[in-house]
């Protein structure tokens, strides 16, 4: 099922070289928005994906085979946000699961109303994070990535910002920050954009206005805002950068950081 990855896990280390050349190099052709990085990003993704792989597990739902090239390319986008972030994979350490369906998956829900009432119903999803539990992700959308960029849509992004989001106890759509000031700030700039974001989605579903670029399940909270914003900056950041400009200023802030010397 997972010939090179089996092999890869039996050893005592990982290496950027230990990703086969042509499982990379399709991986790469597979999805564009990877492709265009600069060369410096292809050689430090590549290490990242291979330290990835050795401490994920993955897990095919209802007997999907997860092969190499789908682990593959499930771990370099979900390496795309911690490219450059001081922590690394870090941000990941607090699961190890993936579990990997065909498509869409039937989640149940139960929800309790104002005068007790208990609503249970089931919910197609595309992915899902579990706070410090694992993410599971519909092949199907995986694999069309390279495509839905276009659109800003990436479901292994979304899912692992939601994982990065988490990572304070809180799903509300501001990351762990290192001070007040700066989750001040940030907020300064987040809820202006979501806010803005709700109102384009509302006039769309209400009043046939143009709708939004980003996905308008964006609009249903502000922790679905920021993992939405997310998919769009990291596969389409110019088209991203028209519509959030300023976002494109904040996220950059947060996910390129700068190593510090002793490191």
């Amino acid at each position: 099922m997972l010939n090179w990855l089996q092999t890869l896990l039996r050893r005592p280390s990982s290496r950027a070289d230990t990703i086969p050349e042509a499982l990379w190099q399709t991986t790469l052709q597979h999805y564009p928005f990877l492709a265009r990085r600069p060369v410096a990003d292809h050689q430090r993704l590549r290490a990242l994906v291979a330290e990835f792989l050795t401490q994920k597990e993955f897990t095919g739902a209802h007997g999907l085979a997860v092969t190499d090239q789908m682990a593959v390319a499930i771990a370099a986008q979900a390496c795309l946000p911690v490219l450059h972030m001081e922590r690394g994979l870090g941000w990941y350490d607090d699961f190890k699961g993936i579990v990997v369906h065909s498509g869409a998956m039937l989640a149940r829900r139960e929800v309790t109303d104002g005068i007790g009432l208990v609503h249970r119903y089931s919910e197609a999803l595309l992915g899902e994070a579990m706070e410090r539990g694992p993410i599971t992700l519909s092949w199907q959308d995986v694999a069309a990535a390279g495509g839905s960029a276009e659109q800003g849509h990436n479901v292994v992004i979304h899912e692992f910002a939601h994982k990065i989001d988490m990572r304070d106890g809180a799903a509300d759509g501001c990351p762990p920050l290192p001070s007040r000031a700066a989750r001040t700030a940030w907020h300064a700039v987040m809820q202006p954009a979501y806010d803005s974001f709700c109102e384009q989605v509302a006039m769309a579903q209400r009043f046939g206005g143009p709708p939004p670029w980003l996905d308008d399940y964006g609009a249903s909270a502000p922790a679905e805002f920021f993992a939405v914003a997310c998919e769009g900056y990291f596969v389409n950041r110019e088209r991203f950068t028209q519509d959030f400009a300023a976002l494109t200023v904040l996220f950059d802030n947060f996910f390129v950081q700068k190593k510090s010397a002793a490191q």
